[in-house]
């Protein structure tokens, strides 16, 4: 069983953060509305028990470090590190060894949420 089987984050500004990760990420959110708020669903196989997305919060959202999540960009890391200044984000910490885990980078998107990033290779 995996330790997690769904995320959420939770962002002000929903196409702003949409644009970021499709962008960044290279991918499409599918675009779902639940419990009457936009959802921007992370491309995933349901048959693994994770999944995650982005959700619109009517609630303000305080950025900050308290939960943070890793995408899993498998074979992309250099990629997605390299596109995500050009999609208004920052790198807050580039390609790093957690041997032999693979490797990780932190982001921090649009709305001030930091992100890990995580690559087997």
């Amino acid at each position: 069983m995996n330790a997690i089987n769904w995320f959420e984050i939770f962002v002000s500004n929903f196409d702003r953060a949409r644009d970021f990760y499709e962008k960044a990420l290279d991918t499409h959110l599918e675009l779902v509305t639940g419990m009457g708020q936009p959802m921007g669903i992370f491309p995933h196989d349901p048959a693994s028990g994770v999944g995650g997305c982005i959700t619109a919060s009517e609630e303000p959202v305080s950025a900050g470090t308290a939960t943070r999540v890793y995408l899993n960009v498998e074979g992309k890391l250099d990629a997605v590190i390299a596109r995500v200044p050009g999609c208004k984000g920052k790198v807050l910490q580039g390609r790093t060894s957690i041997a032999p885990h693979g490797f990780i980078a932190l982001i921090e998107d649009t709305e001030g949420n930091q992100v890990g990033l995580h690559s087997l290779v």
